[in-house]
């Protein structure tokens, strides 16, 4: 028997960050297990990438001068440049708030979803709670790993308050969330980010630096 979640009740996506449970105990009722790490073991990308110094500098300027108080503005503003950015070099489609529907405990709307060799998903961390925006993530990922048909046993995820970047991993096989605990700030760390991103979409990590070119 599920230990927080009723069985008679629905949840979308959005309603697991406003649920007042432990993440270990909302995933153990989906069927998963959480494990927080330090450790640093993402997908990290070699290859050359000129530009993001000038889009470092741009991302600086625009928090300067753009209001970023609302999720939206921080979405549009802060979160979707930089995986257009990536997206756009790399040749890959981003889903905008791509409907899902498995079940009536896994059901929504994923704020940025991105088919790759991996997927990745990318959600924007209401009322920038990172650590409720996680659970929902997860949660996502979850429902992700019912949703498409791959043969890839791992989907990564990251929540964005925009100025603040988390990843997390799932392992489709052992049904195993990974919530990377440290936190990486945008501009500061920007090259970490994109080159994390771009590692996740550039296949697996075996073979980052030697696929796609996106140096232009």
């Amino acid at each position: 028997m599920p230990k927080v979640l009723n069985p008679s009740e629905s949840y979308t996506f959005s309603r697991y960050f406003d649920l007042p449970y432990t993440p270990e105990d909302i995933l153990a009722d989906l069927g998963c297990t959480l494990e927080r790490t330090d450790r640093a073991d993402l997908p990290y990308s070699t290859l050359d990438l000129p530009w993001i110094t000038d889009f470092a500098t741009s991302m600086s300027r625009r928090l300067q001068r753009v209001n970023t108080t609302t999720e939206q503005a921080r979405r549009e503003a802060l979160i979707f440049p930089l995986i257009d950015q990536i997206c756009d070099r790399l040749d890959y489609a981003i889903n905008i708030e791509y409907a899902v529907t498995v079940s009536n405990w896994l059901k929504g709307s994923l704020d940025y979803y991105i088919p790759s060799p991996h997927s990745l998903l990318v959600i924007e961390a209401k009322q920038s709670d990172l650590t409720k925006g996680f659970t929902q993530l997860a949660v996502e990922m979850i429902a992700l790993d019912r949703w498409i048909e791959s043969d890839n046993p791992v989907l990564y995820g990251a929540v964005s308050t925009g100025e603040i970047w988390r990843f997390g991993s799932y392992d489709r096989t052992t049904h195993h969330i990974v919530e990377y605990l440290p936190l990486h700030p945008v501009p500061q760390a920007l090259e970490f980010v994109t080159r994390t991103i771009v590692g996740i979409l550039n296949s697996s990590p075996s073979r980052i630096g030697s696929s796609r070119m996106i140096s232009s």
